[in-house]
């Protein structure tokens, strides 16, 4: 999530139609495994580590042996990411189409760790205004423990159309070439009539010879 968001609207949107898809009609096996895996995942970070979104404001993953450390204890790695992706997912319901976000700075506080079991993150928005937003996140064990407490911010900006970026580039560099053509014509004219200019001269010497 840091640097500049990539497109987590559609990644919200996929959230809420894995959620919708998991409570369409399904015998009760097929209702216990969906219930088991949770809505898919956003990318590949987060298929690695086995979120699954519940809704925008609470994620969870089950602690499987690749996500603990050389100490023997939950990577500390795994609750920033919970926590990231959580914020991030959670302000990005509160946006408009043309709004992106960017991480700028989550502060953290691991307060236990576990090496077993499940863990939720949930999410609240404190407050946000035209180009930035605070939130708050907790990360629990499934034996209620807070694992974890955290306060992110984020940036917000106006989302630059990729269409208009690329024909305002095509459009420089259309002017660009068509000045550059213009400049080479004109030197490869001057260079004629030079060359012409001095075939003259050398002519009237010779007749003057």
């Amino acid at each position: 999530m840091h640097g500049a968001c990539a497109d987590m609207r559609g990644r919200v949107d996929i959230v809420s139609v894995a959620m919708s898809e998991a409570n369409t009609q399904e015998t009760p096996a097929q209702k216990t495994s969906a219930d088991a895996e949770g809505p898919r995942s956003l990318d590949g970070v987060s298929g690695f580590m086995g979120m699954r979104w519940d809704d925008p404001q609470t994620v969870r993953l089950q602690i499987r042996p690749e996500l603990i450390n050389a100490g023997g204890l939950l990577s500390g790695v795994v609750t920033y990411a919970l926590v990231d992706y959580c914020m991030g997912s959670t302000l990005w319901a509160q946006t408009t189409p043309e709004e992106r976000i960017a991480t700028i700075n989550i502060s953290i506080n691991y307060v236990q760790t576990a090496t077993e079991g499940e863990i939720v993150c949930t999410t609240e928005l404190d407050r946000r205004n035209r180009t930035t937003a605070v939130m708050r996140s907790e990360v629990r064990h499934e034996d209620g423990r807070v694992l974890v407490s955290a306060i992110g911010s984020y940036t917000i900006f106006q989302r630059r159309r990729r269409a208009e970026a690329v024909a305002k580039a095509e459009a420089e560099a259309g002017a660009e070439g068509e000045a550059g053509a213009e400049g080479e014509a004109r030197a490869e004219g001057e260079a004629v009539a030079e060359a012409e200019a001095e075939a003259e001269t050398g002519a009237g010497e010779s007749r003057l010879g």
